[in-house]
């Protein structure tokens, strides 16, 4: 990627910060349709976007129809419009209000993997809201240490690092995090890690992802093994009959030691995760791009 002009830097952060100051400062309702219009405006002025979860859908449910499909990737453009309000009204979420947000599920695994002493690696995903999950988690239990990658705009990626913090939790560079990830789950604190990604095929295998060979990152496996921290996967997901976001933690998934396999079942849960609530796992990524050698792009 060439670089970035400083003007572009300043004109997208100056939009950002009066885009979050008109979802935190009005009333919940008024937010709400907001979050709605900015992702509609996203999806309308990036249709690409709608292409690849169009495509994604058509390989992982081909049995499904197109209206089921345009159907989903409606879904995924209001999930991410609640979660840009809930992003920007973070500052606001306090121990005593975030239950109003989002509540737990499946706490029980997450405490037993406490009790082994070694940590514990949230294995997460692009699924409903990441950034509440981690955020309200610090409120209701502990803080955590979050794998984040930089943004390409500094401005912005101050705004949203700053956000992130709130709460308590650690942000780790996605650049640099291996010894800090290690150094965490050594005094048994948790690491929160997003792992359903496209990787590059240097330091990724291929493993199954809805029924296609997807590269998937094998450090994750790798630090799980090395650690000896329990994995537990965990979501965020909206619920419509209560109102909010459920934060649901899953039984742990065992790590063999070879990276391969644990990562294709790491990669099984999140898979089985995103089948639960298909319209809130962000389509848009094209997650199969990295192909075998010599075969064809599925883009």
């Amino acid at each position: 990627m060439g670089k970035r002009s400083a003007i572009r830097n300043v004109v997208e952060a100056g939009i950002a910060r009066i885009l979050i100051a008109g979802l935190m400062y009005s009333p919940r309702p008024a937010a709400d349709w907001l979050g709605r219009g900015c992702a509609t405006l996203l999806d309308t002025a990036i249709p690409r976007l709608r292409r690849i979860a169009n495509r994604n859908l058509s390989l992982a449910y081909p049995d499904r129809d197109a209206a089921w499909r345009k159907q989903t990737a409606d879904g995924v453009f209001v999930s991410m419009g609640r979660l840009l309000v809930a992003f920007a009204c973070l500052p606001r979420i306090t121990k005593a209000n975030v239950g109003e947000w989002i509540g737990y599920e499946g706490f029980e695994h997450y405490l037993h993997a406490k009790e082994r002493g070694k940590g514990v690696l949230f294995a997460t995903a692009h699924l409903g809201n990441w950034e509440l999950s981690a955020y309200a988690h610090a409120l209701l239990t502990e803080p955590m240490n979050v794998v984040v990658r930089p943004l390409d705009n500094p401005s912005i990626d101050d705004i949203v690092e700053r956000r992130r913090a709130l709460s308590g939790n650690i942000l780790l560079s996605k650049r640099d995090f291996a010894r800090s990830i290690l150094h965490a789950l050594r005094k048994n604190e948790p690491v929160g890690i997003l792992v359903d990604q496209n990787s590059a095929i240097d330091n990724g295998a291929f493993v199954p992802f809805f029924g296609t060979p997807a590269c998937t990152n094998l450090t994750f496996a790798k630090l799980a093994a090395r650690s000896g921290a329990a994995v537990i996967p965990g979501f965020a997901t909206w619920n419509e009959r209560a109102g909010r976001y459920v934060l649901k933690f899953y039984p742990e998934v065992e790590i063999t030691g070879d990276a391969v396999e644990d990562t294709r079942r790491i990669q099984g849960a999140i898979e089985a995760a995103v089948r639960e609530t298909p319209d809130q796992w962000l389509w848009i990524h094209r997650r199969w791009k990295t192909r075998p050698e010599g075969e064809r792009s599925l883009y």
